[in-house]
């Protein structure tokens, strides 16, 4: 990267900073619903500018698509990087040794993992922190017991997921020691640990942040059986991704009723977030924040958007019809601002419905 492509890059983050202010400040007395407008349009295809000018690859991939950033005219025109992208090459602006953090895909299906590179990580740690005081944790006061149901951040050091909860541990948590707070290590629950994390929170009165990936969830239910553990009220539940390449697949209505049985909490305390190795934005069902929310409907932040397209001509399907989800995110200022999926997703009233692969 140039030192006329570094100081753009930097930049376009300083501006994000501010919308993720924004939108943090918006959010924090009601407001969720913060549009950019055309700012969103401009920062996306200044960004895909930056990414043309900087990455061979996706010069060559506007080429094939007929599409340069400076012709798109708007970020849903820009062409999409596929996601299998990131096993195949390096997907990003900047030299291989400027990378403070490398986060790879988890490796569930076959051939190589995909890499996502950072220069900076500030940014995806704001966005992250906002999205989740908007979504996950309105009218909570931290500080909360996190528990997460993942190995720690050195046992992972690759794990995206292991990361932003590592940044909620530092936020929202109480200060409780790592081995009371990462409760799988070699791929083993520690249901001792777990019970005591929660009893403490019943003594004390503390809610609970308990956090994990899908398929660890029905680990943990698996090894409850019939018995159940009473989280503290005001508590959340936060579960993420599918179960892609796992021993077996659960309905996602069903996880979300049976870890509410378990934990004796409401299910719209349990909350889906959907998110993925090559992308810097989350998205997270709206049931906690709004009372009339349906189950499965995702919101975007202001920074992300969504955009169901058809998989053969990656034109937008019309409003209400099922895609693949060609995303939008902004804050990929140095690898891909615009990603291609392989989920199915249908935009509803609020925000998108996840359909699978």
């Amino acid at each position: 990267m140039t030192g006329d492509a570094l100081a753009r890059s930097d930049a376009i983050h300083a501006r994000l900073a501010q919308v993720i202010a924004r939108y943090d400040e918006a959010a924090a007395a009601g407001e969720r619903a913060l549009d950019l407008g055309p700012e969103f349009d401009e920062i996306a295809l200044d960004i895909a500018s930056l990414q043309h000018s900087a990455q061979p690859g996706y010069a060559r991939l506007c080429a094939a698509r007929g599409v340069t950033p400076s012709a798109a005219g708007r970020a849903d025109a820009l062409p999409p990087v596929p996601t299998d992208a990131f096993k195949l090459a390096r997907v990003s602006s900047f030299d291989e040794g400027a990378a403070v953090a490398t986060f790879l895909t988890s490796g569930t299906t076959v051939g190589a993992r995909g890499e996502h590179a950072f220069r900076r990580l500030d940014t995806y740690r704001a966005a992250a922190l906002a999205t989740a005081r908007a979504w996950l944790l309105p009218g909570a006061t931290p500080p909360m017991q996190v528990a997460v149901l993942a190995p720690p951040p050195e046992q992972a050091p690759e794990s995206s997921l292991g990361y932003m909860c590592a940044r909620f541990v530092e936020a929202f948590g109480d200060g409780a020691p790592a081995d009371a707070t990462w409760l799988v290590s070699d791929g083993v629950i520690d249901l001792r640990g777990f019970d005591e994390r929660v009893s403490r929170g019943l003594t004390t009165g503390t809610p609970t942040l308990l956090l994990g990936a899908s398929f660890a969830f029905v680990h943990l239910l698996d090894a409850l059986g019939e018995d159940s553990f009473a989280l503290p009220p005001g508590s959340r539940v936060m579960t993420t991704g599918g179960f892609k390449g796992k021993s077996r697949e659960v309905d996602g209505a069903e996880l979300r009723a049976d870890i509410a049985r378990a934990l004796r909490v409401d299910t719209r305390a349990v909350v889906s977030e959907y998110g993925m190795t090559e992308l810097s934005s989350q998205f997270y069902e709206r049931t906690l924040a709004e009372a009339n929310a349906a189950p499965g409907v995702h919101a975007e932040p202001p920074w992300a958007r969504v955009v169901p397209v058809d998989p053969d001509t990656l034109e937008p399907v019309p409003e209400g019809d099922v895609g693949i989800a060609k995303i939008i995110d902004l804050l990929n200022v140095d690898s891909a601002v615009a990603v291609l999926t392989q989920d199915r997703v249908r935009r509803v009233a609020g925000g998108f419905e996840i359909l699978g692969r």
